[in-house]
């Protein structure tokens, strides 16, 4: 048998396994502390990858969920291919009835609805809000 007593074939991922980590042993026992600072950064990675790309991911994934079990008849919506609409009923629990314009209603699925339509009046009121708030600091 190749690859010593152990009945393993050079090569094999086993042995390249066995061969890293005592490279590594030795490179630590031989001052080689870079290896171990190597080593826990590929071991950081992961942790990273998890709090920078899958915990923000569910969380919007979650607070969609959310929005879409919020939604009731006579909330303006937008559709995920923006489309804008006023819920005007049900039509069970996975699907609405959404009115795109006068006596025209196109029947939508839950899901397809990305998050409630704020109205014009609502941005220029928050608009003024801004507005009056900076002139009141400029005062000061």
């Amino acid at each position: 048998m190749t690859g010593g007593d152990h009945g393993w074939q050079i090569g094999s991922h086993a042995v390249m396994s066995s061969h890293h980590i005592t490279a590594l042993i030795a490179q630590e026992s031989s001052g080689g502390g870079g290896a171990i600072i190597q080593l826990g950064i590929l071991l950081l990675i992961p942790f990273a990858m998890y709090f920078f790309m899958i915990r923000p991911q569910r969380r919007r994934m979650r607070e969609q969920q959310e929005l879409q079990r919020s939604i009731q008849v006579g909330d303006e919506v937008i559709t995920t291919s923006g489309v804008y609409g006023i819920i005007t009923g049900e039509d069970g629990d996975s699907r609405f009835w959404l009115e795109i314009d006068d006596d025209v209603q196109i029947r939508i699925a839950r899901a397809a609805i990305s998050g409630k339509a704020s109205t014009d009046d609502d941005v220029e009121e928050a608009d003024d809000a801004d507005e009056s708030v900076s002139a009141n600091a400029d005062d000061d």
